[in-house]
This record gives C-alpha cells, sequence and structure tokens, in this order.
C-alpha cells in the first residue's frame, strides 16, 4: 500500500509540477489593458508561471521590439480588454491595426497557438469586441486556439470567468507544448500547425481543492512548510480548522495561526468563533454585513489568493515640496481653461441636480472639436479624504515630505516597474491628491494583502472572506456593487494599517473623466458645452453617509451654485481638460442623410451639438437638401427636468429638427382627491416613443439608409432601446428574432447605429 501510496505522489508531482526534461518550459504573454485589469492578470499569470516549472515572456501589446510573433514557436497567451464603443486598448490599437492589414496571407500564423482572455462589460456595446476582433483574425490568419477563450464581464465581476479560466491555463499551456516537444521529434506527425485542432473544452481540467485539517495547532511550522503554492486569481491551499466530524462551534479554542509574510504561501485562518477565550458560547449576528458573516461562511474552509508580491521600495523625505504646480497635467495635449458659466438646467427635490458648463478655450485656437466628440475632464482627490486618508496612514505629518518610489531590489514580480504615472520629485499631498485612485473599489488581490496588515482576529478573518473564493457573493454584496472605497473599506477594519507602498502597488491612477460636448465651434467658436448630473452614491454597509461623485462633486464645490459670482475673469475657477481621441460618433457626412437621435436626460447632450451644427448648415447651404431629424428625449417631470427645452422647441420652429418626442416617466400620474390615477396613457420612457414610431423608424433605417444614435445610461436605457430595436425589426419585417439581430448587428457594422453610453 505504501508502495503504490508513493508511486502514485510521485507521479503526479512529475505531472503536475514538472515538465521532461526534452519539453520547452518558455510560453509568451501578451496584454492590452486600459486602466490596468488585464495587465493586473497577466503579471499574475507571470508571477505564477515560476510555481509550475514555466519561464514567462510577458510584453505589452505595443512593446513590439519585445516579441515576434512572425517568428514565434511557443504558446501565446493573450489578456486584452476592451475600451469605448468597442475599441482595442490605447496600448493594442497599432497591434489590431497590424493583424486586420488585408495583405496578410491565410497562413501568415499557421505556426502560433494561443489562449485568449477577453475582458468586458455586458452593460455596454460590442462586449469583449477586441478580444473578439484578435481571435477572429488570428484563426483567419492560420493560428491555432490551444485553450477554450474565456470572456470575462465586467457586470457581474470578472472572476466568474478569469478564475476557472486560470485554473485551467496550466494544464492547457503544459499540454501545448507537451505536444510541441512530441510533434518536433516524431517524424510520423506533421508540425504543430498541421496538427488536428484539439476541442478546447477537453483542455479544462478538473479542479481538485487540496484539504489539509489543522486540527493540531502545534505543529505550524510544519504546515506552512506543505502549503502548496497556487493561483494569485484562482484556486489555493484550502484549510479547515476544524477535525473531521467536528463543527467548528464544537472545536476547541486554539491561538490563531496567522499567515506567512511570503508571497509563496497560502493564507491560513481560524475561524471567527476561535477567538473567543471565555469558554462561552460565540456570539453570533442577526444579519451579515462587511464587517461580520454568517455561518455557512463563517464556519467554512477558505480559498484564499495567494499573496501578491511586493514590488515597491517607498521613502520619504523631509523636503518641503509646498510649491508644486500639476506637472503631470502640463502636457501639449492638456489644456487649462475658465468655466465661462454655469447653469443649473433643473429645478425641485425630486430630480437630479443637472449642470451646464461653459468653458472659454479661446486661448487655445487648435482645440478644436465636432458634434459628437468627448473630452476628459482631470480632477483631484476630494481634499478631505486625503486627509482621512493621510490620517489613516499615520503620515498627517509628512504631507509635505518628497516621496521616492523605486522597485524593490528582492521582488518576485515578472516586469516590475513603478507607475508612470506617479512623476519624481512630488509630495506626499500631490500623491494622494492628484496621482492616485482613492475612491477605487478594492479587488479582492487588494483585500488578501490587507489581510498581512490586520492585528484583530475577527477583523482578519472577515477580510480573508471577502477575498476567498466561497465569499464571492458576499464580495460583491458588500465591497463591490455599494461601489466601497478602500479609504471605506481601511475605516470598516480599523485594526488594518496597511504602509504606503501597498496603497501605491495597489491603487490605479487617477483617471480623467470624460464628457460628451453639448455644443457646436460654429455656434459658439472658442466656447465648450458639457452637461452632467452630480451623481450621489447612498448611505450603505460600510458607507454611514452618502457621498458624491468624485468629479461630479468637485465641478458643484468649484462653481457653487447659488453664490454669487465676483466679477472679471481672475475670479473665474479653472480646470484641465483634454479632448479625447476622434471617434465615429458623428453626423453623417451627407447632408441628406435622415437620422434618428435617443438621448434620455443628459443623454441629449451631444445632440444639442448635432442640432447646433445642423442649424449652422442649414443657415450656410440654402439650397442643399437636408435630411429629416428626430430626436427622442426623456425626462421625469416637464417642469423640473426637461433639459433645453426652449432651445429645442426653437429647432423644430426652424425647421431645424423635423421631429421632436418627448417622454415624462412621472407627469402622466395626476391626483384625484387622495388617489393617483392616469390621466392619460402617454410613452413613459423613449423606447415606448419608438415603438409608437415603429414605421418610421423602419423606414428611415432600412429604407433610406438613415443613422441611428444613442446616448445615455448603458445599465438600462441603452439595453432596452436595443430590445426595442430588435423588436421592431421583427415585426415590421416579419422575422425571427436571430434575424432582426442580425440585421441590427449590420447596422453597427455599417456605422449606422453607433452609441455613446455610460455605466
Amino acid at each position: 500500500m505504501l508502495r503504490k501510496l508513493f508511486s502514485r505522489c510521485m507521479f503526479e508531482t512529475r505531472q503536475n509540477l514538472k515538465m521532461p526534461c526534452e519539453v520547452n518550459t518558455r510560453f509568451v504573454i501578451l496584454y492590452g489593458s486600459q486602466k490596468g485589469q488585464a495587465q493586473s492578470i497577466a503579471e499574475g499569470i507571470a508571477v505564477e508561471a515560476e510555481d509550475h516549472g514555466l519561464v514567462a515572456e510577458l510584453s505589452c501589446l505595443n512593446q513590439s521590439e519585445k516579441y515576434n510573433l512572425e517568428k514565434e514557436k511557443a504558446p501565446v497567451v493573450f489578456i486584452v480588454s476592451t475600451t469605448g464603443d468597442g475599441e482595442p486598448p490605447d496600448n493594442a490599437l497599432q497591434f489590431v491595426k497590424g493583424i486586420k492589414k488585408k495583405t496578410l496571407s491565410t497562413d501568415h500564423y499557421k505556426h502560433l497557438c494561443y489562449a485568449l482572455l477577453a475582458l468586458g462589460d455586458t452593460n455596454y456595446a460590442n462586449f469583449c469586441n477586441c478580444g473578439k476582433t484578435i481571435e477572429r483574425r488570428l484563426q483567419a490568419l492560420g493560428a491555432k486556439q490551444f485553450y477554450v477563450t474565456g470572456y470575462a464581464d465586467d457586470g457581474v465581476g470578472l472572476e466568474v470567468v478569469v478564475d476557472p479560466w486560470l485554473e485551467g491555463l496550466w494544464k492547457a499551456i503544459k499540454g501545448a507544448l507537451s505536444k510541441m516537444a512530441s510533434d518536433k521529434v516524431d517524424p510520423l506527425k506533421g508540425p504543430v500547425g498541421d496538427s488536428p485542432k484539439q476541442d478546447p473544452d477537453s483542455l479544462l481540467p478538473d479542479v481538485e481543492l487540496n484539504l489539509l485539517s489543522l486540527n493540531d495547532h502545534q505543529n505550524c511550522k510544519s504546515v506552512r512548510a506543505l502549503a502548496i503554492t497556487d493561483s494569485k486569481y484562482a484556486r489555493t491551499a484550502s484549510y479547515s480548522a476544524s477535525d473531521e466530524g467536528t463543527t467548528l462551534s464544537d472545536a476547541r479554542p486554539a491561538s490563531p495561526v496567522l499567515a506567512s509574510q511570503s508571497h509563496d504561501t497560502a493564507s491560513v485562518s481560524t475561524a471567527a468563533s476561535d477567538t473567543h477565550k471565555d469558554g462561552g458560547a460565540p456570539h453570533v449576528p442577526l444579519a451579515a454585513s462587511l464587517t461580520c458573516s454568517l455561518p455557512p461562511l463563517s464556519q467554512s474552509s477558505l480559498n484564499v489568493p495567494a499573496l501578491p508580491p511586493p514590488y515597491l521600495h517607498v521613502s520619504l523625505q523631509d523636503v518641503d515640496s509646498r510649491e508644486q504646480t500639476v506637472g503631470h497635467l502640463n502636457n501639449e495635449n492638456v489644456h487649462e481653461v475658465p468655466i465661462e458659466r454655469a447653469i443649473q438646467l433643473t429645478t425641485g427635490d425630486l430630480v437630479k441636480t443637472s449642470l451646464l458648463l461653459e468653458l472659454d478655450t479661446s486661448a487655445y485656437p487648435t482645440m478644436t472639436y465636432l458634434p459628437g466628440d468627448s473630452f476628459d475632464v482631470f480632477c483631484p482627490n476630494r481634499a478631505t479624504e486625503v486627509e482621512d486618508m493621510l490620517c489613516r496612514l499615520g503620515l498627517q505629518d509628512k504631507k509635505h515630505h518628497q516621496v521616492h518610489v523605486s522597485l524593490n531590489k528582492d521582488t518576485k514580480k515578472k516586469g516590475a516597474q513603478v507607475p508612470s504615472y506617479i512623476p519624481p520629485s512630488i509630495s506626499l499631498l500631490y500623491l494622494l491628491t492628484w496621482c492616485l485612485e482613492i475612491r477605487t473599489v478594492p479587488k479582492k488581490a487588494f483585500l488578501r494583502a490587507l489581510v498581512e496588515h490586520t492585528g484583530d482576529t475577527v477583523q482578519r478573518r472577515r477580510l480573508q472572506e471577502l477575498c476567498s473564493k466561497q465569499g464571492a457573493t458576499e464580495y460583491n454584496q458588500y465591497v463591490r456593487d455599494p461601489g466601497l472605497s478602500i479609504l471605506e473599506v481601511l475605516t470598516a477594519f480599523p485594526s488594518c494599517s496597511p504602509p504606503l507602498c501597498l496603497l501605491i502597488e495597489h491603487l490605479p491612477k487617477l483617471q480623467p473623466r470624460p464628457y460628451s460636448a453639448a455644443s457646436s465651434c460654429l455656434k459658439h467658436p472658442g466656447k465648450l458645452h458639457f452637461v452632467f448630473n452630480v451623481v450621489e452614491f447612498s448611505a450603505c454597509s460600510g458607507r454611514p453617509v452618502g457621498r458624491r461623485g468624485l468629479c461630479t462633486g468637485w465641478l458643484f464645490d468649484l462653481i457653487n451654485p447659488g453664490k454669487p459670482k465676483c466679477s472679471g475673469s481672475h475670479a473665474l475657477p479653472k480646470i484641465h481638460v483634454s479632448l479625447r481621441p476622434k471617434c465615429s460618433f458623428r453626423l453623417p457626412s451627407d447632408l441628406s442623410v435622415p437620422f434618428v437621435m435617443v438621448g434620455p436626460g443628459t443623454g441629449v447632450a451631444p445632440f444639442i451639438g448635432f442640432l447646433q451644427q445642423r442649424e449652422k448648415e442649414r443657415q450656410d447651404n440654402p439650397e442643399a437638401v437636408f435630411g429629416e431629424t428626430w430626436l427622442f428625449f426623456g425626462c421625469r417631470y416637464r417642469d423640473r427636468d426637461y433639459l433645453f427645452r426652449e432651445e429645442l422647441e426653437g429647432f423644430v420652429t426652424s425647421g431645424v429638427l423635423d421631429h421632436l418626442k418627448v417622454s415624462f416617466s412621472r407627469d402622466e400620474l395626476e391626483m384625484e382627491g387622495n388617489e393617483v390615477t392616469t390621466s392619460v396613457a402617454r410613452p413613459r420612457y423613449v423606447q415606448h416613443n419608438l415603438l409608437l414610431h415603429r414605421q418610421q423608424i423602419t423606414e428611415i433605417l432600412l429604407k433610406k439608409n438613415g443613422c441611428l444614435y444613442v446616448c445615455g445610461d448603458a445599465k438600462n436605457m441603452a439595453k432596452d432601446v436595443n430590445d426595442t430595436l430588435i423588436e421592431i425589426i421583427k415585426t415590421q419585417l416579419q422575422v425571427d428574432q436571430l434575424e432582426a439581430m442580425k440585421t441590427l448587428a449590420g447596422l453597427r457594422e455599417e456605422k449606422r447605429y453607433l452609441q455613446d453610453i455610460w455605466g
């Protein structure tokens, strides 16, 4: 029996941990990332590769000098996200353009084998479009897939797909490498590229969780020695804090076993009930919350991510850095412009506060834009939150010290580098104000790292639960869905005291916020208008008091509606803005093409620019034939949040806008005595008005080759409009669901169904 057990262990060790000596262990990882998520996953794979006896070569897709797919024989793993209206990330744009060249032959990549993980969000159109585009072109050019493609949805949580995909990746890579080696040495087999394609699903491994009982707490060191290295994102060794057949409530209280500081061991924790040392029954909370859990999670063994390897060294120098400018914003693409005018467009407490800002861009004559373009607003973190973070880190008295960030020489993180968005010679205050997104929702890897800096055992256990596979639902419920910031998490766990370097390693760059232009340069030369709602986040578990959105709250405070403004341009506040890359959300170049605009709420903003442009074009071309124009607008109340009412009605009067269809979602409810009645059956939302005019919409889109533009909320409105369009096509053309979807997809491909939507 012992001999068989030993032989089996040796066999599994050879199969799972080592590669045969004749098999190459090298593979390539390429990533395209806009906000850092795809990059983080790619870096995690590179770090973990060594634990599987593999050598990973990590590169960004824009680092073409570091890889060569034309000659690459090793397996290639792509990790790519999608941005904007299905566009590639900025650092993947040139690669995608390159592989889309029509001059490439169908066997251009016949030597290449690949796997691909695509990140996207189903709340937006063209889900995972960049990944799908890359895969479609790779296959068209002869590349072979060695592992099933993963499509991760940020709308429900990337980890739902990412975790199991990463679990199976290692077996798939080793299988591909072994097959390459056997094909190379076996003369009876053709090259890898000519071999029959395996069913990708057959490469997905059975996931086995390695359970280890910890009923004997006297042998902690030997337990740590046996801990199994595993995925930063997927499975790790799971440890049970109870004896076989014994529940946690029956188990003898034991001293906590602290997790190792090394990145290559899994976290070992006791259950929350183990912290009670008075011999009595532990207190059981009535309801779960951010800081406490209920059985079965509170009594479960946990699979937690491996500890991310630290890679930065941070020091503070006592050099007064008060006299600083926003240096990294002062480049040729970023302009500091004054706010010339601020107008509140809504009234009353029952609607969102909507504001129109007019920026004076006359000092920058090259800063030209077209209706439909958007631009970025660079905003700082809120001053009170920065102060709270400094206090939380115990660094309030060092906020004007100079920050020096360098690489940790002993780091095991592959491709580690100092973040490019942290300029040299800046103060700690500047770092937290302008460089790091301290409002970001901490990811599971960040929570895992926080465990190591949490003193209270119950709080440690809860953080482990939230970052574990078993606690995925509660992580979404209490952290991800309410959008808790790292500061709010730290406030909820007061015994957690992370060092500054940990925040710099895990907090992403403070991103500028995009807004659509609500004006035309032809009508307002030297001016740029934009509209926004002041976003409000309500109180929740972990957020005792509600807060405003970062950028909209900052702009609201900056202009301070209702406060008298001093005369003179010197009193006008200034903000930093930058035009975004050119987009396809533009008016038809042919003036005779009809178009339909759908924009409820602030989604009407770009269409104000469209109509101002069309008004000027009609004045300049009185003899030209202009296409029919429709606008579907929606709001709650006619007299409270009907944005741009006078201007829109003026466009109708002048003939610039042929059809204005407005929906009021609340106005049809009227009081008669003490009862609420519906006086007239009116369309409540824009999709209802679209249905009422289905015949005209179909004729414009399918008979007159017109265009349809949709702007606004992605999660609800854009989906509802899309579903309504499918229903319209079904009924008007008498086709089935699939055929209607194909027709709508064809409009997208022809750039005649365009969206400018946000979450």
